[in-house]
């Protein structure tokens, strides 16, 4: 758009110029912007803009509607609207509404500006998101897309609940217009009055806006949905007539749209059912808010153990999350997950160049790696969850330690997924097919769908926190990656590494295309199976193998057998393109037929029977048709024998080629048709059941056909070879090793690869089929490759083309292939493509090749194998060192997750938590038939009888980084994610007890102090240095669950069950005058009894040091929470920055240094092993309460020691021993010195004995009571068990996993009725 000019210029007369300049000058102006408008009435971005333009004083552009479909101009890609075409270039939605608005409007000062931005993408993102999604997504989506945006309308009630009459300033910005547009459509349309009630500042702000004559003159009066609306005056909700506007448009604005047609009956009868939609809808929210009322006044147990608060202070996105209010009792995932994200992008925490310059190397090294790049009509799944759990962990260890570190993302085009998505929705909402549209305007329908849609998987995405460089996120349809497309195919089939050819492919007759073989998934079946196939009212049967005669041509000589040979197949229909029937040299049974043909029965041609060793003589009659057109094996007999390639199924699944009547009869009607001919003609000869494998299109649920189609091919075995020798030689590792076998056995047996792919959306083949207008040059067949030749251009074609028939540019024509690229294609370049390739970026010098490739081991050929070798055959080096391939998720059975099964888990259930209720209503919007909706909801009633309870991202990630300790496959039990979630929970209140302990304003010690530390503090401080240890070398093996079960390990079983126990005592007898103060004190607990004897250095030791204490309880959270950040991001953050740091101090815990061995070098051998000593004395007495049913009653405890070295530890631990044991004193017995009548005694080691005085403290006969009951109940469990067991099949039926956890169970049933048995032994003695 062209540049304003000042007030003078403006006003100024005009200079006099003569009517040939005036021409002259006219024709050198650039052409006058133009606004590209959908027609009326007009969505969010598009208001937004006309909006926008209303505020400036600037002479409006000029408006043109566009129709839908309308194709863009050639040579240009489609773009969304509205769009601004300026002599500048083009401007989409966004920077439309920037350029057509006033200075103002976008942020008076640097500091507005950036506010203004931040609101701008919080509507285009979270609140534009969830309002299209509650509006008008999948059914299934809309419930959680309504949660979604009151939960964003929360965010912003929280800034506007102050009174403020604007979001940035004291002025309308473009903030207030765009978050006013995103909501145009909920508050009209889906929330009504008791909807909008919890947010009356959002609603006060929003009919202020609307109000303003800029918006009246767009918008008119508003009708807010269920009443109320932004009349100034007059009835509410009651819409007024806008003034007319005057011609030309409103002065300053935007010129007004011309009037829309008079609306149809056909068009009012659609409202009319608009409206009764919507008024079912309101009436099914209605209904739901009751259900939800009746809920939340009695949720279910793992609801009400589980419900937390929420993050309320106004934070707007972006800013730091206010920490400087007390921390909450309990932890709650919602609360502690707010506003951090939009914080950590907003500073550029996860950017390379973040606090430092790329220009230099970084001593430390460098860290690079992509994200697979997940399709853009895909949606989060616990793939993804898992695939982003372990590479975030990676991605912020290596930051922690100070690498160069960059996480790029990206979004795949998905070809075949993304078309068969757009095809579905222009089916039902206009009721057309791609091909009534056409190729243009139907690619500008998928752009428009992916503008839409295309951000929600990166939302998703950084709602696990995934700690990616959003800056450089790339799509596969980008510029720049389309650019790396074209060139890598053209320098491919420059070298010869890309040909084309006539092959078998597996074919999709619903999609018309060939598909890639991870779209092919393998069903397997014993026998005779019906199968239901898209197109056909009736199953078709599957697993027969059906046989017939084909009759010898020139009858049977004499003493020979009939004149036939019998051959039987699985797929009859194929027979019509029958080119010969073959036989094994060697089979006695078909040596007379040697040199003999015979007749098709109903082509009539002749067939050779043909000798070739590849035929089985075990398999059916010994005898086998050659369809060499759809079958591999049969092709390349054809190719050795020199068969035609008769195709008789066409790309539709008709038949084509065949006489009638099967001529243009589907391929299955066709099955029947000819099995009725053949048993006519007597040539019929019985079906047998057979087991067979049926390929099924992942997408369209077809069954796929082979067929022989001249498609695109790289050849193979020579990128193969290097990249096997890559790993050969160990300059390409892959983790877990064993991988290795299959990847050579992949490589060594290789086909080449089909790239071609039917369809419209994708890079399209940048191939030219020549004819040359000169008749010497005869023309040319599409599968003979001399005729085709590739370009980066059209130009650059036509000069190829020109050279290698010898005539000029101007007799040569080309037509470009109208096919795309395998979507694979395009995703093996992404390692480098990203980066700029083939432009020599500063990027790719820095961060190519990668480090590391982490993913799924199901697509290690698929994907990692191609990008190794396009990585080789285009750059000369691999595209990463490391390969990393994880498990695939199940569920807890170890059943692959299938909508069919009702068994997918969404990754968002599990954050967020979901009732029982919302599971059934999800299995209710799928496609699942009556019988299996049944059995999948039944299966939710078993795993799920209270629904999922919120867990959290950190709980999610934490548990499924620990699982891949499980090989293969994850058998995901969110029983476990739940038990991580109280994890969360423990080092939540670990925490507090630290900050309470350290009080307000305390500082941490300088290091050259060394505090006398106790044996406790010694020992957790040994046991910190082992998991610094233990952790960073896990991360650095890629073992994850080694490296979590040290994290977890330290922090429950050491930190927060044994140091925090042991600190209490010596906190609570701290005096208020010391230095830190009182520290806290937990109910019951008070001073222990003194003076028994101890001399003062074992008083001393006993009582510890409460300023050690302190110095080591905040060195243990802080560095605790430094190993706990890679795993759980938000809880490590939000504990974190609530602690006392020695400056300075990095900004985030995300930069703060990873703990190191080096740094942690306080490995104490003595002191771990007299830990461990009382800790077992500790467990033998915690044993011996559990069994007696002590609670509360702190009995005396004996110990026998028979070593005195030993028995001095001990006494020198007695304090411990209170704190951790729970007894009252505790005595030593010398030599000879029996125990108390009345003690339970328990075998702590080799080296003690403990006795606990029960007498006085258990009432016997109650006791006995007791214990008789827990008996019988032991007896119960243990008999159903044993009896499980026993039954017949046990070993056989039931998993292995299951069977080990009976073996565990039986085990401690057995010990702990022994237990209660030698306590009922005692428990008499003591009457």
């Amino acid at each position: 758009m062209a540049a304003r000019g000042s007030a003078h210029a403006q006003h100024a007369p005009p200079p006099r110029v003569s009517p040939p300049a005036a021409a002259a000058a006219a024709a050198a102006m650039p052409p006058p912007p133009v606004l590209l408008l959908p027609p009326p009435p007009g969505d969010a971005p598009a208001l937004r803009v006309l909006i926008a333009a209303r505020f400036s004083g600037d002479p409006p552009p000029a408006l043109q509607r566009v129709a839908p479909g309308t194709p863009a101009p050639p040579g240009t890609p489609p773009q969304p609207l509205p769009l601004l075409r300026a002599p500048g270039g083009p401007a989409g939605p966004g920077a439309a509404a920037l350029l057509l608005s006033p200075p103002r409007l976008r942020g008076r000062d640097p500091r507005e500006a950036a506010l203004v931005r931040q609101w701008v993408a919080f509507a285009e993102g979270d609140l534009g998101t969830a309002a299209a999604i509650a509006m008008g997504g999948p059914k299934q989506a809309r419930a959680r897309g309504l949660q979604e945006l009151l939960r964003a309308l929360g965010a912003l009630e929280s800034h506007l609940s102050s009174g403020r009459s604007f979001l940035v300033g004291d002025g309308v910005t473009l903030a207030d217009v765009t978050v006013v547009c995103a909501l145009l459509g909920p508050f009209t349309q889906v929330l009504d009055a008791p909807s909008r009630a919890p947010f009356p500042g959002v609603s006060r702000w929003f009919l202020s806006c609307a109000r303003l004559p800029q918006f009246r003159a767009e918008l008119g009066d508003l009708e807010l949905c269920g009443g109320g609306g932004g009349a100034p005056e007059g009835t509410p909700g009651t819409p007024k007539e806008t003034p007319e506007p005057p011609p030309g448009g409103v002065p300053g604005g935007v010129p007004a749209a011309p009037p829309g047609p008079a609306k149809s009956a056909a068009q009012l009868k659609k409202e009319a059912k608009k409206r009764e939609k919507m008024e079912k809808f309101q009436q099914k929210q209605e209904k739901n808010r009751q259900l939800q009322a009746q809920a939340k006044a009695k949720p279910s147990r793992a609801r009400r153990e589980l419900q937390g608060l929420r993050y309320e202070t106004p934070t707007p996105p972006g800013c730091k999350k206010d920490v400087g209010g007390p921390l909450p009792e309990s932890y709650s995932p919602g609360y502690v997950e707010a506003a951090w994200y939009s914080w950590w992008e907003q500073e550029g925490f996860f950017r390379p160049e973040w606090g430092r310059s790329l220009d230099a190397p970084n001593p430390r090294g460098v860290f690079v790696m992509c994200l697979p790049p997940p399709n853009v009509t895909g949606t989060l799944h616990l793939g993804h969850a898992l695939t982003v759990a372990i590479q975030d962990t990676l991605t912020r260890w290596h930051r922690m330690r100070g690498l160069t570190t960059l996480w790029a993302p990206g979004c795949d085009h998905a070809g075949i997924a993304t078309q068969v998505v757009v095809e579905r929705r222009l089916l039902r909402s206009r009721g057309l097919t791609r091909h009534q549209l056409g190729r243009e305007a139907f690619l500008g329908e998928v752009w428009r769908w992916k503008d839409e849609k295309g951000d929600r998987i990166y939302q998703q995405l950084r709602r696990l926190g995934a700690s990616m460089d959003w800056e450089r996120a790339c799509f596969t349809m980008d510029p720049k990656m389309s650019r790396a497309v074209t060139e890598a195919f053209v320098r491919l089939h420059e070298q010869g590494l890309i040909y084309r050819s006539r092959r078998i492919v597996h074919w999709s007759c619903a999609l018309r295309s060939a598909i890639s073989d991870i779209e092919v998934e393998k069903k397997e079946l014993g026998g005779r199976t019906l199968l239901r196939v898209p197109g056909y009212e009736e199953p078709v049967e599957f697993g027969v193998l059906v046989a017939f005669a084909y009759p010898l041509e020139g009858g049977a000589g004499e003493g020979e057998e009939p004149p036939e040979v019998v051959v039987a197949t699985t797929r009859l229909e194929t027979m019509l393109g029958d080119e010969a029937v073959a036989v094994h040299p060697e089979d006695p049974r078909y040596q007379h037929l040697r040199g003999r043909s015979v007749r098709h029965p109903i082509t009539g041609r002749v067939l050779p029977i043909l000798h070739d060793a590849f035929v089985d003589p075990q398999f059916g009659t010994g005898a086998v048709k050659i369809t060499p057109a759809h079958d591999a094996v049969d092709f390349e007999v054809g190719q050795r024998h020199g068969l035609g390639v008769a195709t008789v199924i066409g790309e539709d699944g008709a038949m084509v080629n065949v006489p009638a009547p099967f001529l243009g009869m589907p391929r299955f009607q066709a099955r029947r048709a000819l099995l009725e001919t053949l048993k006519e003609r007597g040539l019929f000869r019985g079906v047998t059941e057979n087991p067979m494998v049926v390929p099924i299109c992942s997408r369209s649920k077809d069954v796929l056909e082979p067929r022989a189609v001249p498609q695109w091919f790289v050849r193979c075995q020579g990128l193969a070879g290097a990249a096997a020798a890559a790993v050969r030689r160990g300059d390409l590792r892959l983790h877990p090793p064993g991988h290795a076998r299959t990847w050579f056995t992949w490589m060594d047996n290789i086909r080449d690869w089909c790239i071609s792919r039917q369809l419209w959306w994708g890079h399209r083949i940048p191939a030219y089929f020549v004819t040359i207008d000169d008749p010497q040059v005869p023309p040319g067949q599409d599968e003979d490759e001399r005729f085709w030749v590739s370009g980066r251009s059209p130009d650059e074609a036509r000069a190829k083309a020109a050279a290698a028939f010898g005539v000029s540019p101007e007799l040569v024509r080309l037509r470009q292939d109208e096919d795309v690229l395998d979507t694979w294609f395009s995703s093996g370049l992404f390692p480098f493509s990203i980066f700029g390739w083939p432009e020599q970026t500063p990027d790719l010098e820095r961060f190519y090749p990668g480090s590391l490739l982490e993913t799924g081991h199901d697509i290690l050929f698929f994907w990692v194998a191609r990008m190794v070798m396009l990585g080789l055959a285009l750059t000369g080096k691999l595209p990463f060192r490391e390969v990393y391939l994880h498990a695939i998720v199940r569920d807890a059975h170890g059943r692959k997750m299938s909508k069919s099964l009702g068994n997918v888990i969404d990754p968002l259930d599990v954050i967020t938590g979901v009732t029982l209720q919302e599971l059934h209503q999800q299995l209710e919007s799928s496609n699942l038939d009556p019988a299996e909706l049944e059995r999948a909801r039944e299966g939710q009633k078993r795993d799920f009888p209270e629904g999922i309870p919120e867990c959290g991202t950190d709980a999610l990630r934490f548990a499924l980084c620990a699982y891949t300790a499980q090989g293969r496959d994850i058998n995901l039990d969110v029983g476990r994610v739940l038990g991580y979630r109280h994890f969360c929970n423990k080092v939540w209140n670990g925490a507090r007890f630290v900050l309470r302990a350290l009080g307000p304003g305390y500082r941490p010690p300088p290091d050259t102090e060394c505090p006398r530390w106790s044996l406790a503090e010694r020992w957790v401080r040994s046991r910190l240095s082992r998991a610094v240890r233990g952790c960073g070398a896990a991360l650095g093996a890629f073992d994850f669950p080694g490296a979590t079960t040290a994290v977890h390990g330290f922090w429950l079983y050491e930190l927060c069950d044994v140091y925090l126990e042991c600190v209490k005592p010596v906190l609570a007898r701290a005096s208020p005058a010391q230095p830190g103060g009182e520290g806290p004190r937990e109910e019951g607990e008070g001073p222990h009894e003194e003076g028994e004897g101890h001399d003062e250095e074992e008083e001393e030791e006993e009582r510890g040091d409460p300023e050690a204490a302190r110095a080591t309880l905040l060195t243990c959270l802080e560095a605790g929470l430094r190993l706990l950040a890679p795993f759980m991001p938000f809880l490590a953050e939000e504990l974190w920055q609530r602690l006392p740091h020695a400056p300075p101090a990095p900004p985030s815990v995300s930069l703060a240094p990873f703990p190191e061995p080096e740094q942690f070098c306080w490995q104490d051998e003595e002191a771990e092993a007299t830990m461990e000593f009382v800790l077992s004395i500790v467990r033998a007495l915690r044993s011996l309460r559990a069994a007696h049913g002590l609670t509360r009653q702190r009995p005396q405890c004996f110990l026998q020691t028979p070593d005195p070295s030993w028995g001095s530890r001990a006494r020198r631990c007695r304090g411990l021993l209170r704190a951790l044991g729970g007894v009252g004193s505790v005595q030593l017995l010398g030599g000879g010195q029996e125990p108390p009548q009345g003690c339970a005694v328990a075998v702590a080691s080799e080296r003690c004995t403990v006795h606990l005085l029960l007498q006085g403290v258990v009432d016997p006969p109650s006791e006995l009571a007791r214990l008789g009951g827990r008996r019988l109940e032991l007896g119960r469990a243990l008999e159903r068990l044993r009896e499980r067991r026993g039954g017949p099949g046990y070993a056989q039926k039931v998993p292995a996993q299951v069977q080990e956890s009976d073996e565990a169970k039986l085990s401690q049933l057995e010990s702990e009725l022994r237990n209660v048995l030698e306590a009922e032994e005692l428990m008499r003695k003591m009457l």
